[in-house]
């Protein structure tokens, strides 16, 4: 019996440590559709979790549920515990999930899960086995898709009947057409390499393809990127397609030399003052069709079903299905068209919101029904199975347009539609932009995302669900709290209505540029995701091209409020800066290795170099390619892209970046003022996200010099002129302490609070002065001195804002948003420019960044923690650690 006591007793007490060491962490799904595949990015406290085998995930009812881990980054150097994860599973009917993790968790096993290959041999390529689906593309095929097969018979073996799609001929699987004076070049795609994604596993696997376009007329080759998502059990696939523009944009004569902005060398440097060339406004090279396509293998009676928004482009007006139940023998689909096609130069006035957008569903010449709005996906069916297909954003990035060609058996999707007028990168005038006068359309990417759904039967409802998988994504994601206590971005607060009045300054700014995208709009294929920068007596000035990483503006409310909204806002601005506010070509390959033959590396060492400016951003303009400017690329948003959202691409983006600052390549003039600030920032976000020694070396170098110089400048680590660059030195500096543990940072940052209490920076007026919070804040978490504290409560005082008369949607128009905004507002006006107040809540995001963006959630947090509401006393208290107060 005693023994029995005992055991009884032990097993009690092995059970109590067991629970002790499972944690639990609420998820919530946003936007829920059942069934959708979920990837979702959640980081971790230094110390909190050091294994990804460790986690399981349950339904609202209790029950495990399969799931993917990836473990992305860890707190390395400082610790070996992990930073940030991703966390894959199908979406249930519950929005509401459990994540459960400690050393007590064993997740099971997931069982029936993807069978691939990727012969990486250059005639090789993959063959994917989904269960219900099986697909291949071949280096050696047609570009894309080369065979798909769809178990309808669910035996598990894929018979030659149940071909369902088949590449087209010569290598046309993906397309990228140019017209110039020498007519329409055809492309043809030639696959080089395919590589398996981080994060592939049994429930999701990802593929990258990497091929070149080649035409026949003596154009620049194009290099393309197609990535395929495929799913365990599923027949769906999402794909992710890239472009990249390498053509002449316009007719301008050629001179040799560096714009003196960009410059490389001192030899030979190009006037700016070329305005009487009319070849800049005259197209060369343009874009006359892009897309991608294949046959399918249906039976000859089908049927066409899309659908469409009722109503004006603007109302969230409710679908209506469109079935055709006998297309004939011609040419069917769905075209959205907008404003630069139907009404050019134009866009909304403060009172009243452009026309201009159309949607046609068409057969032949035949228009079946026009509407201002399409949904995006259209379905071709026999009576046994069939093919969906839809385009994300299809209506913000139009034009777009998705055919079935009934002659030929092959459905298109045009990420560029042939039939509307050529895009042309010519200039609209020739004022210079910046202080330049120049085209830098050459080397933009454009990536548009795809769904295929390949079924049996052809039930609408369902159809459309899936479809909306992609097209309108449902956002997962933890507590707000959970990401602010986490650290992995400094000691900022999560939501809350404690401190309203500084909430509101920015909610109202974000809803009020939100607002604007959707007026005036902000669409269009290489435009939407961005915004302008000033408005000015009711007109917008200015793309914004991400100054200072806008879209990590977004990223960071969504993780302070939870509202998918701002994931959406923050995706599109992502992809869109990464893709269009970058240069991306000419590149030179990454040399690989996977030729058994040594001259394969030969051959790479004689092929051209990159250009020198790969990679680097384009300054804010009236266009997105008329301007370039060193320090003006931020890489901080595309890496919480990233984590959050597990896209690739924005790492692949990043790291090109991150080269072109090894290179050095204006000299010491990479190393000094607001390059030296912002590299500093971009760095430590890649290092954390790759632990790569190259970029840790080269920060380190940067980090360094930052320091010395501090030492010359009394204690300022910024130079005057650069005084709004505050939030570069406070997070670059701050994250460098948290990875490295350098105790020298905190003197450093106290040192620089000093100096910013003492010597208030007043250059660029309040965008330099009110830049300043930050690092006042960080001043008083290394030295505990309430002064910093105070004086930053202080600074922030015109910040405030108090509520709006209504909501967002319920202004009647911008004119009207705009006063009500002002009317709110207590900054001050500019001393310096009497035309307008580039601070002010009625602009955009630029200067924002700077005032608000990146100080207001950190002051929060000390409020918060200090119980305090503005105009308290602050009492001094013991310096913190580097991860801020528990």
């Amino acid at each position: 019996m005693k023994n029995l006591i005992i055991m009884i007793v032990a097993l009690l007490c092995a059970t109590t440590n067991f629970a002790k060491n499972i944690k639990q962490l609420p998820i919530t799904v946003e936007n829920n559709v059942k069934g959708a595949p979920i990837t979702m990015g959640i980081p971790f406290p230094l110390g909190e979790l050091y294994s990804v085998d460790n986690i399981r995930l349950l339904n609202n009812q209790g029950k495990e549920i399969p799931i993917q881990t990836t473990e992305v980054t860890t707190w390395l150097p400082a610790d070996e515990s992990v930073k940030w994860i991703w966390v894959f599973f199908f979406s249930e009917e519950s929005a509401n999930y459990t994540l459960e993790y400690g050393e007590g968790i064993l997740p099971s096993r997931v069982s029936n899960g993807i069978i691939s290959t990727n012969n990486m041999r250059p005639q090789g390529g993959i063959t994917v086995n989904t269960g219900p689906l099986k697909f291949s593309i071949n280096k050696q095929g047609n570009g894309f898709l080369d065979k798909v097969y769809l178990d309808q018979n669910d035996d598990g073996i894929f018979d030659a009947n149940e071909i369902i799609a088949s590449a087209p001929d010569k290598r046309r699987g993906t397309f990228l057409d140019i017209l110039d004076d020498n007519g329409l070049d055809m492309s043809k795609a030639v696959i080089h390499e395919v590589f398996r994604e981080k994060g592939s596993g049994p429930l999701h696997t990802i593929f990258r393809i990497e091929g070149t376009y080649v035409y026949e007329n003596a154009n620049n080759p194009s290099p393309f990127e197609i990535r395929v998502h495929a799913y365990a059990g599923k027949s769906f696939i999402r794909v992710l397609h890239t472009i990249t523009y390498t053509g002449n944009p316009d007719k301008h004569k050629n001179r040799e030399g560096d714009h003196a902005n960009i410059a490389t060398q001192n030899n030979i440097i190009l006037s700016e003052e070329t305005m009487n060339d009319p070849g800049w406004t005259q197209p060369d090279d343009q874009i006359a069709g892009s897309g991608i396509t294949f046959n399918y293998h249906l039976a000859n009676d089908v049927k066409f079903i899309t659908s469409t928004h009722e109503g004006d482009w603007y109302n969230k007006a409710s679908s209506s299905l469109f079935t055709l139940d006998d297309p004939g023998n011609q040419k069917v689909g769905v075209l959205q068209t907008g404003p630069k096609q139907n009404n050019p130069e134009k866009t909304s006035s403060p009172t009243k919101r452009i026309e201009g957008f159309k949607s046609e569903i068409y057969r032949g010449g035949q228009s079946l029904k026009d509407t201002q709005r399409s949904n995006g996906w259209v379905d071709i069916s026999d009576f046994s199975k069939g093919i969906s297909l839809g385009i994300k954003n299809f209506f913000q990035e139009y034009p777009k347009e998705i055919q079935v060609d009934l002659k030929t058996n092959s459905l298109n999707g045009y990420i560029w539609p042939p039939e509307v007028e050529p895009m042309n990168f010519a200039r609209k005038h020739t004022e210079k932009d910046g202080g330049m006068l120049g085209n830098f359309a050459q080397g933009i990417t454009k990536t548009t995302e795809f769904i295929y759904y390949f079924h049996q039967g052809s039930d609408a409802e369902e159809i459309e669900a899936i479809m909306d998988y992609s097209l309108n994504s449902p956002v997962a994601h933890a507590a707000p709290e959970w990401y602010a206590e986490s650290k992995v971005y400094g000691n900022m607060a999560a939501y809350s209505s404690a401190h309203q009045e500084f909430e509101n300054a920015l909610q109202y700014k974000y809803d009020w540029w939100s607002f604007n995208q959707d007026w005036e709009p902000w669409y269009g294929m290489f435009d939407y995701g961005d915004g302008k920068n000033y408005y000015i007596a009711g007109e917008w000035h200015q793309w914004n091209n991400n100054e200072p990483t806008v879209d990590f503006q977004f990223w960071t409310n969504f993780m302070r409020t939870g509202n998918p909204k701002y994931y959406y806002l923050a995706e599109a601005m992502s992809n869109h800066t990464m893709d269009v506010d970058n240069v991306h070509w000419p590149r030179k390959r990454t040399y690989l290795g996977q030729i058994n033959d040594a001259i394969d590396f030969w051959n790479y060492e004689d092929e051209p170099e990159s250009t020198p400016y790969l990679g680097i951003g384009r300054r804010h303009a009236e266009e997105h390619w008329y301007s370039l400017l060193s320090a003006h690329v931020w890489i901080q948003g595309w890496i919480a892209s990233y984590y959050l959202s597990g896209n690739h691409r924005a790492l692949d983006v990043a790291k090109m970046t991150g080269d072109t600052y090894l290179k050095r390549i204006w000299g010491d003039h990479d190393l000094r003022g607001r390059r030296l600030y912002l590299s500093v920032l971009n760095l430590v976000e890649l290092f954390d996200a790759t632990k790569s020694m190259k970029y840790g070396t080269e920060l380190d170098k940067r980090v360094e010099t930052m320091l010395e110089l501090q030492k010359e400048q009394g204690g300022n680590i910024l130079i005057d002129r650069y005084g709004y660059s505050q939030t570069y030195v406070a997070q670059g500096l701050y994250k460098y302490y948290q990875l490295t543990g350098d105790t020298r940072i905190k003197k450093v940052l106290v040192d620089h609070a000093r100096w910013v209490l003492n010597v208030p920076p007043y250059n660029h007026e309040m965008e330099s002065y009110l830049a300043t919070i930050h690092p006042l804040l960080l001043g008083y978490e290394f030295s505990g001195n309430k002064i910093y504290l105070e004086e930053a409560l202080e600074r922030a005082e015109v910040l405030k804002v108090s509520k709006l008369s209504k909501n967002s949607s319920e202004f009647e128009n911008q004119k009207v948003y705009s006063e009500a905004l002002l009317e709110i507002s207590n900054l001050p006006e500019s001393q310096e420019n009497p035309r307008f107040t580039n601070w002010e809540m009625n602009q955009g995001l630029r200067v924002f960044g700077w005032t608000h963006a990146f100080n207001i959630p950190y002051l929060l947090y000390w409020l918060e923690k200090e119980n305090l509401k503005t105009g308290d006393n602050v009492e001094n208290t013991e310096t913190n650690n580097y991860n801020g107060a528990n």
